[in-house]
């Protein structure tokens, strides 16, 4: 018996599950996908407990907030259940292994286009999901690492939104809105791009398009939407299908 846990209801796990649920019927084993309804470390804890209670064999889970999990993953192991991360990792839970992008590596590609598409000058913010996420915080200290090498490249706001759309929506007009001479966007997690698309589909903020530079996480159908419509300048794309179905053939 397998369970995977993603991280939240969203799309980006759509395809995760995909991949896992067709890894499992291929493998012949027996598989569960549960699903948190809030991005509380305390929400995946609680899942955790109870796949322990259920005697599963495998646990595969996209980690919310690293440190929360880490006694939960350590018992789960102790009473003889495999554990591995996919997507966001928890480092110091003893998991046997994390599948997933090499976070840090495609935040500096983030940056590294952006600083190309703004010349090498400007201010720029991020908009992120869970502020304690591994995998969305090794992205941003890669677009640092990145804009290191452009001292006209200023980051003037860094703001979490708990990968929820409207809150990410919110926070992206607040950030327009407080520092009028933004010239880009950053985008490290699923609800970045369609928030700023929606954000710029406004009359309020429709003279951004094209002045304000947008780079984005995952192909969401919403992200799409925005390259090609030119409120996005480009996507980092991950492998989300191939995710769940390594964490799966590996447990």
């Amino acid at each position: 018996q397998i369970a995977v846990i993603p991280k939240v209801a969203v799309p980006f796990f759509d395809d995760c599950n995909t991949g896992a649920k067709a890894a499992a019927a291929a493998l012949g084993v027996q598989y569960q996908w549960v699903v948190p309804q809030n991005t509380q470390g305390s929400t995946q804890v609680r899942i955790l407990e109870d796949l322990i209670a259920k005697k599963v064999d495998g646990i595969a889970i996209s980690v919310n907030e690293p440190k929360s999990v880490e006694a939960a993953i350590k018992k789960a192991i102790a009473s003889g259940i495999k554990v591995v991360t996919f997507d966001s990792d928890s480092p110091n839970s003893g998991r046997s292994m994390y599948i997933g992008t090499i976070n840090t590596a495609a935040g500096e590609t983030m940056g590294e286009s952006m600083a190309k598409a703004l010349d090498g000058e400007g201010e720029v913010a991020v908009v992120t999901g869970q502020l304690g996420a591994v995998n969305l915080n090794e992205r941003i200290a890669g677009i640092k690492s990145a804009l290191g090498k452009y001292p006209k490249i200023k980051i003037v706001a860094t703001e979490g939104t708990e990968d929820d759309l409207a809150k990410a929506v919110a926070t992206t007009e607040s950030i327009m809105r407080a520092h009028p001479a933004l010239k880009g966007i950053f985008g490290v997690s699923q609800v970045g791009g369609p928030a700023v698309s929606k954000v710029m589909a406004t009359k309020e903020f429709a003279a951004k398009k094209n002045t304000v530079k947008v780079f984005a996480f995952d192909d969401l159908p919403d992200t799409i939407k925005g390259v090609k419509e030119g409120y996005i300048q480009g996507i980092m794309v991950q492998r989300p299908v191939t995710m769940g179905k390594l964490s799966v053939e590996h447990l």
